[in-house]
């Protein structure tokens, strides 16, 4: 079984796109709705909450989990696996996957994401590991303003006023660097304009989940939602995703 986690729905993006390349996968995601947004916490407030969910996706049984949430990716240390005794292979996070899409591209590149994610240096660094130099972009109140239901107008605003302390031109990509961005996808194409890639990672991560772990994780095609926190804008993205599973999220206390 595949676990699958995030902050709150964000990772919905990530699942929907894992869930189209193996659709008989049995997987399990878990929203922490009720710590998020990640993207404002401390290094070792992501690591605590981080081995929480770990050890959460392991006691329901995962055997393979995916981190759908770009500000834990700095959490996931070595030391973080090997305290839960779990061996690397069996964990993608978000980084890797991007980075390699982008490899061997001639690509100006500006990475938006939570202030922990860029905080962190971890997509800096991996992307000058290839030889590429990459501006970065905090937008503090995106993420939390995208789980919490706020208006398509406000977003629009955050977007905008973030964008507006740099250049918009002379990049050819934009790479959207927390999975609840994507959520806003019209936000940052009315933002950019045409003639410019706006990236989401979902996809480069679901080809990795393949490559690795199929046909490992074949099963029924099962899928478990459970959220540290009510939420009906989570509820609603759910049922828009996967519209069979809407009555089937499970609260945890």
């Amino acid at each position: 079984m595949i676990g699958v986690f995030d902050s709150g729905s964000g990772g919905l993006t990530v699942l929907a796109a894992i869930r189209e390349r193996l659709p008989s996968a049995d997987i399990l995601y878990f929203g922490d709705i009720k710590n998020a947004p990640y993207g404002s916490k401390t290094p070792a407030e992501l690591s605590a909450l981080t081995f929480r969910a770990f050890d959460f996706l392991l006691a329901r049984g995962a055997t393979s989990i995916v981190s759908a949430c770009n500000s834990a990716s700095a959490a996931l240390a070595v030391s973080l696996i090997d305290a839960e005794d779990f061996s690397p292979e069996r964990v993608i996070e978000m980084v890797g996957p991007t980075v390699r899409y982008f490899k061997h591209a001639d690509s100006k590149i500006l990475l938006c994401a939570t202030p922990a994610t860029i905080a962190s240096g971890i997509y800096q660094n991996a992307f000058a590991m290839v030889g590429k130099d990459i501006r970065t972009l905090a937008i503090p109140e995106l993420a939390g303003a995208i789980e919490f239901g706020e208006s398509e107008e406000a977003i629009e605003r955050i977007v905008e006023e973030a964008l507006n302390s740099l250049p918009r031109d002379g990049y050819s990509a934009v790479i959207l660097a927390c999975t609840h961005y994507p959520l806003a996808m019209n936000a940052f194409r009315k933002a950019f304009g045409g003639g410019i890639l706006i990236f989401d990672p979902a996809e480069a991560v679901a080809e990795r989940v393949e490559e690795t772990w199929w046909p490992r994780e074949a099963g029924n095609g099962k899928l478990s939602f459970f959220i540290s926190k009510d939420s009906e804008p989570f509820r609603a993205r759910v049922a828009e995703f996967f519209p069979e599973s809407a009555g089937k999220i499970e609260v945890i206390e």
